[in-house]
Parts: structure tokens; sequence; C-alpha cells
């Protein structure tokens, strides 16, 4: 049975992984808090392999102060950093640490594509992005033959209680009569699927940089449709107010977060044991049951 370390306690992420693996007879979880100075004295030795999910996510709220900047790179990064040497250096065998697609930037505007492939550069545009990215290659560089680090991009994850713009859309597609119907692609992650992923990272002894998704990509028009209808409610799609909201976009970029597109290459994502074990539709359906 391989022990898992998961750091960063009562992450939504963190959180799932556990309960998703507490029944399973290969993989045996605890979690343990970075904050504080407590947890460099926990004994990393005693784990297989180490699950960092600690860190700051990012927040819409306009121009980055200075301070909020540099909580970014001091958890975000050197966090990350101290967790991985503690683990190398105390005989841990691997290290998964829980990235971004944030590290290619932002969406595409309303109306245009985003496609990542494997030529993709990463290119962080802001000080969230770069912390992953400046975090990514200080453990890559202490990656050996007996220290693996796994890297996981993965595009937005939601799930029952996820955070971030999902619950937006629930909230619009529970309240709203019409939605709208703007053509647009977009990469995501069902929790669950990332949980599977994450479970045979750990027992095949991966390493390396990995983009899980979902099998297939989302409309944000298609997921508020499938929402609604979680909820017994038949929302009505319009073209009417397409203009207005590429109109909105020029000015906000969550409009463009919302609208614009982002995806995966699905050949990046390919792996050669299936993780995703809820469909798209059926995970949406999952998230929305009470």
């Amino acid at each position: 049975m391989k022990k898992v370390l998961i750091t960063g306690e009562h992450s939504y992420i963190g959180t799932s992984f556990a309960e998703y693996v507490a029944a399973d007879k290969e993989i045996a979880a605890e979690t343990v808090s970075l904050r504080g100075e407590g947890w460099k004295e926990r004994d990393f030795s005693a784990y297989d392999a180490v699950f960092h999910v600690a860190g700051i996510a990012h927040s819409d709220g306009g121009r980055l102060s200075e301070e909020k900047k540099r909580q970014y790179y001091a958890v975000n990064t050197d966090l990350a950093v101290a967790a991985a040497e503690k683990a190398k250096a105390e005989g841990a065998g691997q290290f998964i640490y829980m990235s971004s697609s944030i590290v290619y930037g932002a969406s595409a505007p309303v109306g245009k594509d985003k496609f990542i492939t494997a030529e993709t550069p990463v290119n962080p545009q802001n000080a969230y992005g770069d912390s992953k990215v400046q975090a990514e290659k200080a453990l890559a560089a202490l990656e050996s033959e007996r220290f693996k680090v796994v890297i996981l991009r993965p595009p937005m994850i939601y799930g029952k209680n996820s955070k971030g713009n999902y619950p937006v859309l629930a909230k619009m597609a529970q309240k709203l009569p019409f939605f709208p119907d703007i053509p647009n692609s977009r990469s995501m992650l069902y929790i669950e699927n990332l949980c599977e992923f994450v479970r045979l990272m750990i027992v095949n002894e991966e390493r390396g940089v990995f983009f899980p998704q979902n099998a297939g990509y989302f409309s944000t028009a298609e997921l508020v449709r499938l929402i609604a209808r979680a909820h017994g409610k038949n929302i009505k799609l319009t073209k009417f107010f397409n203009p207005l909201v590429r109109f909105a976009g020029l000015f906000t970029g969550k409009v463009n977060k919302a609208f614009g597109s982002f995806r995966y290459d699905m050949r990046l994502s390919a792996y050669k044991e299936n993780y995703r074990v809820v469909s798209d539709e059926e995970s949406v359906a999952r998230t929305e049951r009470r």
C-alpha cells in the first residue's frame, strides 16, 4: 500500500482526494497543514508520495497589490519548494504539484480560440501564473532518479462545493430565463476524474508534466443548459445578447474568462489507463445533485 501525505489542510482538492481514496486498498492518505512551522516537524520519510495542494488561488479582484504578489510567490512557489526539499531529503519518492493551466495565460477574448498543444510555451500574464511557473522550474531542478516530480496543469476544476466560476454559472442557470448562446470551447476537469488521475500517478509511480481534462470540451452555454436541466429547468439559450457580451469583453477579463475559449489538445491529456471515470454530462448531474 502506498502512503500519501497531502500538504494543505481543508483544501477542496486535497479533501476531495482524501475522501476519494478512503476505501482504496492501494493508497492510504493523511493530511498536514503547512500553516506556521509545525509541519516541519512531520516525518516525511513515512510516505511514498507527497501531494502538494497548498496554495493561494487566483482572485479576479482587479490590479494586484505588491503585498498580494509577494504572497503568491511566498506560498505558491517558496512553500512548495520547501515542502519538496523536505520530502526529498527525508526519502519520499514522489512529489505531486498542483500547478494550473494559468501558466499559459488567460482565456482568449470572446470569439477567439486558445488552443494549447505540446509546442505551446508557458506565458503567465500575472504574478499568480508566474508563481506557478517558478515553482515548476524549481521542482524540476530537484528531480533525481529516486525523487520523482509530477507537475499537473489542469484546466478549471469543478464538482460539488467547488469554488471559482462554476458556482457562479450554477446560480445563473437556476435563476435566469435566458442565457447568451456564445460559441466557445473550454477544457474542464471534474473533481472525481482528477482524483482518479492523481491516484494513478501514485500507483504507477509517474514523473513528468501532465494535462488531465475531461473527455470532451464544454461551451459555457451548454454547461449552463446542463446545470439548469439538472434542476428540472429548461433555460432558453439566445444569441440576442451576444453583441452586448462581446462589447463587455473589451473592458473586463471576467467576460472573457466566462465566454472565451481555452482548451488543451486532447492528445496532451491521453494516459495509458482510463481516469475519466465520470462522463461529462453525468459530472454536471453529480455536481448539482442535492
